[in-house]
């Protein structure tokens, strides 16, 4: 049975990017291209998009899909990481950009094929690379990694209260044979969590939900290449407030976040970009210099709607934030 990808939150994706006819844009996640094909028909006839994404199927697939867009210039399309955004984007010759998109999550088309082993929902090798010419994968880490390590990745990025006690058993069960299948370790996992609480869970989820989640998050190394990406995604907006005095000329930037680690970045990284001092409370004049070049669009999150809900659920952890780039004030 085919998977088919739902971008998430599109109609408001295209709400706060605004595309316009001419625009450059650049969605960092080009995943199955849902976001893409949105912002290229809403920015007809000669708006841009520079897709890039590391895994090199999904760049086949869009340019298939959208072969149109290929053929016609409106759609560059780059293997790469977000977080060498501007590096991608110069070799490109793209630019200014008038919109920048980060869609964190993981596509259903990754999640549900078994040859990347990023769910425990099907049987497949430890793999969790998105990059497969990365030469970490998972079960490297599972295999590897000394019993502290695995307890930190488990706990900093999964937020598992059990992470001791995982990482313990991990070790254990892998002295006996190397865990290599997804299915093994979920295993591994729900057994640890089982023996280690007294009580029927809390909630509902599988209780190997928060281990492979901190695993696929170690393995891609996603918050450190999200704290890298934001600051290059500022310095590539153009700036608000043109010589024409048009407000469209300012550049957006939109990022959909799964988990509230990555969302405490995103949101920590907008506040102090749209605040003019960052000296502490006491000081009497401010000696850091710093001005806001960013303007909130979203003072809170954007969630999905229980209608998008009900037809994705994966949506459901999805939150957006959003920020527009000020001019730049002189000296």
């Amino acid at each position: 049975m085919e998977v088919r990808h739902m971008p998430v939150l599109l109609e408001e994706v295209v709400r706060f990017l605004q595309p316009q006819a001419g625009g450059h844009y650049i969605d960092g996640t080009l995943g199955d291209g849902g976001h893409t094909e949105a912002i290229l028909e809403r920015s007809a006839p000669d708006g841009r998009v520079l897709g890039i994404d590391l895994d090199p199927e999904a760049l086949d697939r869009v340019a298939r899909r959208l072969s149109r867009y290929v053929k016609s210039g409106r759609l560059l399309l780059a293997q790469g990481n977000f977080a060498d955004l501007e590096r991608i984007a110069a070799a490109h010759a793209f630019g200014p950009v008038q919109g920048i998109l980060l869609d964190l999550g993981f596509s259903s088309l990754q999640l549900s094929d078994p040859r990347r082993g990023l769910s425990f929902a099907v049987e497949g090798p430890l793999d969790m690379r998105l990059d497969p010419a990365q030469s970490l994968s998972a079960a490297d880490l599972v295999n590897q990694a000394d019993e502290q390590e695995l307890a930190d990745i488990f706990y900093r990025y999964g937020e598992e209260r059990y992470a001791r006690q995982i990482a313990r058993r991990i070790v254990r069960e892998r002295g006996q044979a190397p865990i290599t299948s997804t299915r093994r370790l979920a295993e591994i996992v729900t057994a640890a969590i089982a023996a280690a609480r007294q009580r029927p869970p809390r909630d509902g989820i599988h209780p190997a939900t928060r281990v492979f989640m901190a695993l696929r998050i170690a393995v891609n190394r996603e918050l450190e290449n999200l704290e890298r990406a934001l600051p290059q995604m500022l310095n590539l907006l153009s700036r608000g407030g043109g010589a024409s005095g048009e407000r469209g000329l300012a550049g957006r930037m939109v990022v959909i976040a799964f988990h509230s680690l990555e969302d405490r970045i995103v949101k920590d990284f907008m506040k102090r970009e749209a605040t003019d001092c960052l000296c502490p409370p006491r000081t009497p004049v401010c000696v850091c210099g710093h001005r806001a070049r960013l303007r909130l669009l979203t003072p809170k999150p954007v969630w999905p709607t229980a209608e998008e809900i009900s037809a994705n659920p994966r949506s459901r952890s999805a939150r957006l934030r959003a920020a527009e780039r000020l001019a730049d004030l002189p000296a």
